[in-house]
């Protein structure tokens, strides 16, 4: 021993710290619907949940000492005879031997799994002497500070098993599909054969079988011989056929799609790659995110969510290029009940050549490729590349809010002709010596109007005047603080300069992208009494060590005041057929949302020119479903979006979600 220590320096040795640093192995991260029951994910890099030792079978722990260790429970750390045996072998050409104890190849992994960059985790497992010596002291350190229960829980937790598995109660659910307490003696000792070489010692592959079922009966007989088992529960342990087949955990956000949920799965993970309280990166934090063990209980709705999916598939096939997309957004919290389309979250198969579009030669000659029936695209909730969708007249209500926190009143009234000459320089409009001149969608929407009026027949020559003489950037102001994002580089630059947001003439009507997020969001602003709660995916996020943390639970701001928001409020259920309480409606674009839902509604219709996006808002006080039907693909398709598609797939979610509850009126304002 002298001889090994002189030879790996011993300068080298004295200068090793005295305490391994203590770091817990990656653990996989389960992710849950709002019930707190149903996974909805399994995030992680290794497959991993440590258990404690209690609930690990004896057969397991016979297991692994009978096949690494068989003086665990009797040396200090080091089995000096072992090393000293494999020292005078190995340098006498009698072949490899090892002689690690389970404590020191416990060090091994431990200081892997510590290290900082990647020269660590080489010097941590290349075969050297020095590796050697090192992995000796840490070891007696080790047996000093931990029991060898501890000791042998924490190897069982770390082990690789191969197939994906890493720690006891993986491999116990990837090989047998069964908790670790149940392992039985051909099971135990077939895991712990394969701890040494997991892919060599693999028993579903075809040059692993026999090689895995050799080294479990070699552990069976060191079993037997080291007085774990009887002689006949050897012979029985041995007749017992190991498994060939092993099943993968799936993990991420694809393996969801079967369930609808993949976008808001996908939604729950780009949430997380973009809070700073998980890293300083998004590498950090997906990092994070797959290892740290967290449970995380989500606001999706089962309920809500299978209901939204229902009511898009009975009206849009999936195969449609056109996507019909809903977002469920609580009033007050933010809770991001349901996210759905008539799309598959499912990663794009290059081969299919419906997928290629090749059917639509308009499409193809453009360079597009489509989004359906696959995609793991953010199309309900944005982002840089998917910045969202013009909306149209659900904008209006931006428009309503500024002008009552400027003084304007609820029955305030505005001739509205067919066509409005504004004061917007526009050089595209025709006839209009380069002014913005806007019109009405029927001759009927002329007249002397008030905002119930105006907002419940969706009046565009009440609402360009109306903006401009408050100011076109406090609208754009409302719209912020409100949630819309502005993905899009031009809507971003108009919007963030109150120069050019003052010349944005059409921005009331709903001209800016914006998703069905962002507006069920804006609208239950209004149900919340003006609180804008920022969407979220969370409800409660617990660590590996049982403690909940703050990130993810409602952000809200005052967005407006509460007056304000009772009086749009107001206005906003003379759209969708509901009576106001202070004023006369007159008037409705979707006058059967209160019938149908059968609770007090509010909401908004919007259309854009030559209806490329169709959309309806409906809220009560209990939710806010929005509706797109737009083509995420291709801004300048030709084809029409039917209110008679998208309006019935969000009031009849909306019904699902409201029925059985309470009556609850709005506040009077």
């Amino acid at each position: 021993m002298a001889g090994l220590a002189a030879k790996a320096g011993s300068e080298e040795l004295q200068e090793l710290p005295t305490e391994l640093i203590e770091q817990s192995s990656p653990q996989v991260t389960r992710v849950y619907a709002s019930d707190g029951k149903t996974p909805i994910a399994l995030m992680y890099d290794e497959f991993r949940s440590d258990v404690p030792l209690a609930k690990v079978s004896q057969n397991m722990r016979d297991a692994i000492v009978a096949a690494e260790d068989h003086q665990f429970f009797e040396h200090r750390g080091v089995d000096l005879k072992g090393v000293a045996r494999a020292f005078v072998n190995n340098n006498q050409g009698g072949g490899k031997q090892g002689a690690s104890t389970l404590t020191m190849q416990y060090v091994r992994m431990a200081l892997a799994y510590s290290a900082t960059d990647p020269q660590q985790v080489v010097d941590a497992t290349k075969d050297t002497v020095q590796r050697k010596v090192s992995e000796m002291k840490y070891a007696v350190q080790v047996e000093k500070e931990l029991t060898k229960q501890e000791i042998l829980e924490r190897y069982l937790n770390m082990a690789p098993f191969g197939n994906g598995a890493y720690g006891i109660s993986a491999a116990s659910q990837v090989y047998f599909g069964k908790s670790p307490a149940n392992l039985s003696v051909a099971e135990s000792a077939l895991l712990a054969g394969m701890v040494k070489a997991p892919t060599a010692f693999d028993p579903t592959t075809a040059t692993g079988y026999p090689q895995a079922v050799d080294r479990r009966d070699y552990i069976i007989d060191n079993m037997r011989e080291l007085g774990q088992i009887t002689a006949a529960e050897a012979t029985a342990a041995k007749k017992v056929k190991a498994p060939k087949t092993a099943t993968r955990p799936s993990r991420g956000c694809v393996s969801v799609a079967k369930n609808h949920w993949g976008f808001f799965c996908d939604y729950f993970y780009r949430w997380w790659l973009d809070q700073s309280a998980f890293g300083e990166t998004s590498y950090d934090r997906e990092r994070l995110l797959k290892n740290g063990g967290y449970r995380i209980v989500t606001t999706l709705d089962l309920d809500a969510q299978s209901d939204a999916r229902k009511e898009i598939t009975d009206r849009q096939s999936d195969d449609d290029r056109n996507a019909l997309m809903l977002a469920a957004v609580e009033p007050g919290t933010g809770a991001v009940r349901a996210l759905a389309a008539n799309r598959k979250y499912k990663i794009d198969d290059a081969d299919d050549p419906q997928n290629e579009l090749s059917s639509n030669p308009d499409l193809a000659a453009e360079g597009i490729r489509g989004t359906y029936p696959n995609t793991t695209n953010p199309i309900i909730t944005g982002s840089a590349d998917i910045p969202g969708y013009q909306a149209g007249s659900v904008f209006k209500m931006f428009t309503m809010v500024a002008a009552l926190e400027n003084g304007k009143e609820l029955d305030t009234t505005i001739h509205s002709p067919q066509r409005y000459k504004s004061g917007y320089r526009d050089s595209s409009s025709a006839g209009c010596d380069g002014y913005y001149c806007p019109s009405n969608a029927s001759a009927s929407e002329s007249g002397n109007f008030t905002m119930w009026t105006a907002f419940g027949k969706s009046v565009n020559t009440y609402f360009v005047p109306l903006q401009e003489e408050i100011g076109a950037e406090k609208v754009v102001a409302v719209a912020k603080r409100f949630g819309v994002q502005f993905r899009d580089g031009d809507d971003a630059t108009r919007a963030n300069d109150p120069a050019q947001a003052h010349e944005w003439g059409a921005f009331t009507l709903g001209v800016s992208a914006s998703t069905p997020l962002d507006i069920a969001g804006a609208y239950a602003t209004l149900a919340a009494d003006g609180k804008y709660c920022a969407p979220t995916p969370i409800e409660s996020i617990t660590t590996a060590d049982g403690t909940e943390i703050d990130a993810g639970r409602p952000s809200c701001v005052q967005a407006t005041t509460k007056e304000v928001a009772r009086k749009a409020l107001d206005a906003a259920r003379c759209p969708v057929g509901d009576d106001a309480q202070l004023g006369d409606c007159a008037g409705a674009t979707a006058p059967h949302v209160r019938g149908v839902v059968g609770h007090p509604v509010f909401g908004k219709t919007g259309t854009t020119d030559n209806d490329k996006t169709a959309a309806l808002v409906v809220g009560t006080r209990s939710l806010v479903v929005a509706g797109y039907l737009a083509n995420p693909d291709w801004a300048g398709h030709t084809d029409r979006m039917s209110h008679s598609i998208v309006n019935p797939a969000v009031y009849e979610t909306l019904a699902d979600y409201m029925e059985g509850k309470p009556e609850e009126e709005f506040p009077t304002p």
